[in-house]
Formats: structure tokens, C-alpha cells, sequence
């Protein structure tokens, strides 16, 4: 059976995960041109959308041939979220709403956001119906991502996916790792099995999805219905295509040389050149990424160097060029981690926010105006 969002039909049923400074305009479209999905921008704060934040309006760019066009919020009060998704809807600002309670970093956590909300499960409800109600005479559906929960003596999926079943969300997606876990570990897909028996609407898995063949192992072993993909298409944009492959029933994989790699590197380059309408900032944006095109190719540290350092297309062309083109697609690094790992680290969380999960107050100065994480 197909997935669907509203009058979507997600085929194959993969979702690219919204990545701070990473999932824009054209990040996006590099992916969209590999394969079919749905493509998520960065995390956009409520607040910021409510308020017309103009950095936030340059992320909320989507290329006119984008279909559906996705954005994520991340909200804390269900009064500012009902205000941002009316501007949404108002102004035909997307198609599709996921909303965030996932986020585990200490500047979100400690205020009450992110992944700490579902532990108040009144006030998660609120905000998902909050974003349902405002969203729904517009027919734009509303889905939810987040964790476990906060830690494994705190776990709230189980009743937060109830929550949001009941309150009008279109599927869950379960980040299969508890805040306190980070990046660390590994995925505890069980968990997506037990969430999918769980509910009626449709689960998406996410967490350690590297191959196109981890995809389909996941949906075997978990019975989800699709699943949602963050670190391991970094500086693989062609993943998309493996996965879409890999759902179509087909054994082929992208294993480009090191010569397709670099035409590809160019073709981000340009794009986010594009996007900020300026090369020097493009090719600055685009320096991130270089270390994980190059990731377990022959490539020298001073190449390197020089490429994460480059601030115009031609320098980057130059050393391009510099690369051995025919160097082969390095095996020993398929399904191997890729982006951030960190440690399991302690969850900050407002004062006493633990003792009443029944309590609907808004934390003081919760909200974020800086989109992206």
C-alpha cells in the first residue's frame, strides 16, 4: 500500500530529515534530482514565522518546481504555532507541516522545547491540534517527528503518538534514540515496532538508515511505513536514488568514481550560489559539506584543506580538477556513520518540568526566533 500526505502519494515512502543549516533550497533539489520523496526545509521556529523574521523567510524558499513543498516547525506556545501555520496557510507558504519534537540541543531542551515537550503531554497535544485546526480547512496535513523520549526512565513515545493520533496528525516519524542519547548509539528500532502496533495512522522509522538496503531492513523488521533520512545522505545526495531503487524492488546502487563525486560537489556549489544570489557566500555555504563528499576517498590533506577553504566556483574548479577522477567508490565505507556522533550527554530541562506531566503552562521565554537549530 502507498503512502500518502493529503492528496500526496509518497513514492517510495522516504522522507529527507530536516539538518540545520543543510536541508535548504539547494540541498533539496540536489536530492529531488536523484529520486521521488518528500523533502523537508530546516527547522523554522514559529515565532520567527509569526514575526516575518527575515532570515527565516530566506529559509522558507521553495523552488517553484518543489511538490510537495515541506517546512518543519518548531513551536512552544499552541497560540504562537496557531498564528504561524494561519500565516502558512494565508499566504501559501507550503503544502505539508511536520512539526518538530525531536530537537535535543541544550538551548531548545532547557526552555521546555524539542524533545522535552511530549513529556507534558497536555501541552504537546495542544500544539498539535493547534497546527491541525489552523491547517486543516486549507487541506494541508500536519505529521510529527520526535524521540523516545528523554531518557530511558522518561520514555513518551508510546503516548505521545497516541496523543498525536488523536489530536489530527497524518503519520508519526520516531527518531528511534532518546534526547539524553543524542547522536550516540545505536537506534533501537524496536521501539518503531512498537509504536506501529501501537497506532492507526501510518509510522515512519528514522536512525541508522545509511544504505538504501538499511531502508527496507527496517521496514521488514519494524512494519513501518516509511522511513526518514538525515546523516547518512550527507555528502550523498545519490542515496535517494539507491533508495528509490531499493522500494522499486531494483538491486541497483550509485557507486560514482571520485570524477562523478566532483561534478556533483560542483553542482551544489552552484546551486547554493544560486540561492544566496552571490558566489562567494554559496561556495563559503558549501564548504561543510566538502569533508564528507571526500570521506574515504584517496584525497590529501592539503586538497582538503584547500577545498573547505575555497570561496569562489573557479577556485573550486581548480581543485576539482587536482582530484584523481577515476579513483573507485570506496567499499569499506558503506554503512558507516556519517554527520555527527557525540555522547550521551544530560538533558537540560526547565526547572521542576519532570514533577506534573499533566501541566499545560507555556515555559517562560520558550520561544526560539532563530530558525535552523
Amino acid at each position: 500500500m502507498t503512502l500518502t500526505l493529503g492528496t500526496f502519494a509518497v513514492d517510495p515512502p522516504v522522507v529527507l530529515a530536516p539538518m540545520a543549516g543543510i536541508t535548504n533550497v539547494a540541498f533539496r533539489q540536489l536530492c529531488r534530482e536523484q529520486g521521488a520523496g518528500i523533502y523537508v526545509c530546516e527547522m523554522i521556529t514559529t515565532v520567527a514565522l509569526a514575526v516575518r523574521n527575515p532570515k527565516t523567510d530566506k529559509m522558507i524558499e521553495f523552488a517553484p518546481d518543489e511538490n510537495p513543498r515541506s517546512m518543519q516547525l518548531y513551536g512552544v506556545d499552541p497560540a504562537i504555532t496557531a498564528k504561524a501555520v494561519r500565516r502558512v496557510v494565508d499566504e501559501n507558504l507550503a503544502d505539508h507541516i511536520d512539526l518538530n519534537f525531536g530537537c535535543s540541543v541544550r538551548k531548545i531542551t532547557s526552555k521546555g522545547g524539542g524533545s522535552a515537550i511530549p513529556w507534558k503531554r497536555n501541552l504537546f497535544g495542544a500544539i498539535v491540534k493547534a497546527a491541525v485546526d489552523t491547517a486543516a480547512p486549507a487541506g494541508i496535513p500536519v505529521t510529527v517527528k520526535m524521540r523516545k523520549g528523554i531518557d530511558d526512565d522518561h520514555l513518551t513515545y508510546l503516548d505521545a503518538g497516541r496523543v498525536a493520533q488523536e489530536a489530527g496528525a497524518k503519520w508519526v516519524a520516531l527518531h528511534a534514540r532518546t534526547a539524553a542519547q543524542r547522536y550516540s548509539g545505536e537506534a533501537d528500532w524496536e521501539a518503531i515496532a512498537l509504536l506501529k502496533q501501537a497506532l492507526d495512522i501510518p509510522v515512519l522509522g528514522n536512525g541508522d538508515i545509511w544504505e538504501a538496503d538499511d531502508a527496507l531492513r527496517m521496514v521488514r523488521e519494524t512494519g513501518c511505513d516509511g522511513v526518514v533520512v538525515g546523516r547518512g545522505c550527507l555528502g550523498r545526495p545519490w542515496l535517494f536514488a539507491d533508495l528509490q531503487a531499493a522500494f522499486a524492488g531494483r538491486p541497483s546502487r550509485a557507486m560514482p568514481n571520485l570524477g562523478e563525486v566532483a561534478a556533483v560537489m560542483r553542482r551544489h556549489a552552484t546551486l547554493l550560489s544560486q540561492w544566496w544570489n552571490a558566489e562567494r557566500e554559496g561556495v563559503t555555504d558549501f564548504r561543510k559539506h566538502v569533508a564528507w563528499y571526500l570521506k574515504g576517498f584517496p584525497v590529501g590533506s592539503e586538497l582538503r584543506r584547500a577545498m573547505a577553504m575555497a570561496s569562489s566556483l573557479s577556485e573550486l574548479d581548480d581543485l576539482l580538477g587536482k582530484l584523481d577522477h577515476d579513483a573507485p567508490f570506496p567499499l569499506a565505507n558503506l554503512g558507516q556513520p556519517r554527520g555527527r556522533t557525540n555522547s550521551p550527554g544530560k538533558v537540560f530541562l526547565p526547572h521542576n518540568w519532570l514533577e506534573d506531566r499533566d501541566d499545560c503552562t507555556v515555559p517562560q521565554d520558550a520561544e526560539h526566533d532563530d530558525s535552523g537549530g
